[in-house]
């Protein structure tokens, strides 16, 4: 990468950092208050009634699949909400008709959801330090799942925002794709209690093998391989990687 493009990508991901950290009473604050009433209700309240989830405690078994919701849902709409924003405001021409690569458009923008997704799961992990004590078995694991996690919902969003054409569009899939793929995702139980034919099901769910990927980073226990699991992540994050650039080099949804 030579430094012109080095420039354009720290600017884009500057430009994306200080837009979410400006507001952060808006991108910051509600998920952080989101995930203490999941602690709160689903952790002190319901989990104490279920008892243990595969040789742990409820809450201590379902903090990491609510971190890796945070990072999800916050990744995607930064990019989601960002991109289309510039579209709507005509910003993103600027961009297509400067000497940048495409690439490096799409590299900021992912870098931008990266950094809020991140961000978003440290505060979410520090609130959860008041409910339940956090042990790490695998850090690599964890640090990679994340990472690798957040890239993958940041093209996610900027597919999505190509394609938007007014602000509703932006949230249709956040509603009704993303929220259930996480719900049954095994955030709040391990597949092992399912039937075997639910197992089989839950499976052809993508979110299953993050939030088990991250588990195991902090338990040491998944439903999944782990190989398994960072195979689908990054063949997910190749596609979508792909097909952003398509999009974007085809001018689809970016010129009028």
């Amino acid at each position: 990468m030579n430094s012109r493009n080095l420039i354009a990508l720290q600017s884009i991901l500057y430009k994306e950092i200080n837009r979410f950290m400006r507001i952060w009473v808006q991108t910051l604050v509600p998920p952080a208050i989101t995930m203490t009433l999941y602690f709160v209700i689903f952790g002190a309240l319901v989990g104490s009634r279920i008892g243990d989830m595969g040789g742990f405690s409820y809450m201590e078994f379902i903090v990491p699949g609510l971190i890796m919701m945070s990072v999800i849902t916050n990744s995607y709409s930064n990019v989601a909400s960002s991109f289309f924003s510039a579209k709507f405001q005509r910003n993103v021409e600027e961009l297509l008709v400067a000497p940048v690569p495409n690439y490096i458009i799409v590299l900021g923008y992912v870098g931008g959801g990266v950094a809020r997704g991140i961000l978003v799961g440290l505060i979410v992990s520090l609130l959860s330090l008041f409910f339940v004590d956090i042990t790490v078995h695998h850090l690599f694991i964890l640090m990679s799942t994340v990472v690798l996690t957040a890239t993958l919902f940041s093209l996610a969003g900027l597919i999505n925002a190509i394609f938007a054409k007014t602000f509703d569009d932006v949230s249709i899939i956040p509603t009704f794709v993303l929220t259930p793929l996480t719900y049954l995702g095994g955030v709040f139980y391990s597949l092992s209690l399912l039937p075997e034919f639910w197992q089989y099901v839950s499976q052809l769910n993508p979110i299953v093998y993050m939030v088990n990927a991250f588990r195991y980073g902090f338990l040491g226990v998944s439903d999944v391989s782990l190989l398994l699991a960072f195979s689908v992540i990054m063949g997910l994050i190749t596609v979508f990687f792909a097909v952003a650039m398509y999009l974007i080099n085809k001018g689809t949804g970016l010129r009028s």
